[in-house]
């Protein structure tokens, strides 16, 4: 399992279309705590995270979190500036892995935009095609998989858009889900089309 798990840490990507430096880095309690916690009580991330606790609980959470092995929590940053929250996980040693049928391979991610100056201008694609072009440097890992909330159309448009698949509903214990797979040749063609501006 952690043969999967990538450890060039911070991950970085001059993307040539928004003209910007995008960075992937490990959470770190100390840094990151106070940055999470308010993003997990910011309107449009309450309803799909759910997390919009106490403080002492959701340093808790973040912490048991930190120390799962079968997952890394990143920042997501442009030009530096800390913005997006990223769960990078093994589909092996996951709850998901209850609902399909999976590869050794196969990896997920859970994600927000924290900040709310970054949301509806696009970057999420940006940052999306970057941290899978990272995930299929793993040459075990042939399919990226989420399980986005049934309600967040936004969310899985632009999960579509960048190459996932449906493949079916799932009640997961926290909410019922529509599990989507990005296969690496599917990821592999929006990639190009991105940088060659057809995106």
């Amino acid at each position: 399992m952690t043969v999967l798990m990538q450890t060039r840490y911070p991950y970085i990507i001059e993307d040539f279309r928004i003209k910007q430096s995008i960075t992937f880095r490990h959470v770190s309690l100390q840094e990151d705590f106070e940055r999470l916690y308010s993003w997990m009580h910011e309107p449009h991330v309450i309803p799909f995270w759910k997390l919009n606790i106490e403080r002492e609980a959701y340093k808790q959470h973040l912490q048991l979190f930190i120390n799962d092995s079968h997952q890394q929590l990143l920042i997501g940053e442009i030009n530096g500036v800390p913005m997006s929250y990223w769960e990078s996980y093994t589909v092996e040693g996951d709850v998901i892995s209850k609902y399909y049928d999976y590869d050794q391979g196969d990896q997920g991610i859970h994600l927000l935009i924290g900040e709310t100056d970054y949301l509806g201008k696009g970057y999420i694609y940006p940052l999306l095609l970057t941290i899978l072009k990272h995930k299929f440097e793993i040459n075990e890992t042939k399919r990226i998989v989420v399980e986005p909330d049934i309600r967040n159309e936004k969310m899985i448009h632009v999960f579509m858009k960048c190459g996932f698949q449906p493949m079916k509903e799932v009640n997961l214990p926290d909410k019922t889900g529509l599990l989507l797979s990005c296969e690496r040749n599917v990821f592999e063609r929006r990639w190009s089309e991105w940088n060659s501006g057809r995106f």
